[in-house]
């Protein structure tokens, strides 16, 4: 599965703050990590995350692309819609909470 990731590297601490649309109405999940975006030490830190996050092997996590860009696809192998809703919600719960 391909997830689109908003990532705020040096964010103060890790963790997934939940769904969000861009203007265009897509969809992506917000995520911070406290690692500086320095050498890959940002991204590697969103792998880490999500992996976790999803029980998975960090293996199974990769930025796919936007690896230099706030806005990232990444690619999680063995995932589905049902697990990746099971982690961090539904996409509709985060909106009618009021969560950003």
């Amino acid at each position: 599965m391909r997830l689109a990731v908003r990532l705020t590297p040096r964010g103060g601490a890790d963790r997934v703050d939940g769904w969000d649309r861009d203007d265009a109405g897509r969809l992506f999940l917000k995520v911070r990590v406290r690692a500086a975006p320095v050498e890959g030490e940002a991204n590697a830190a969103l792998e880490a995350l999500l992996a976790k996050a999803l029980g998975l092997s960090k293996s199974g996590v990769k930025v796919e692309r936007g690896a230099t860009q706030r806005l990232k696809q990444v690619e999680i192998a063995g995932l589905d819609e049902a697990a990746l809703h099971a982690a961090f919600g539904t996409p509709d719960a985060w909106s009618q909470s009021g969560a950003r």
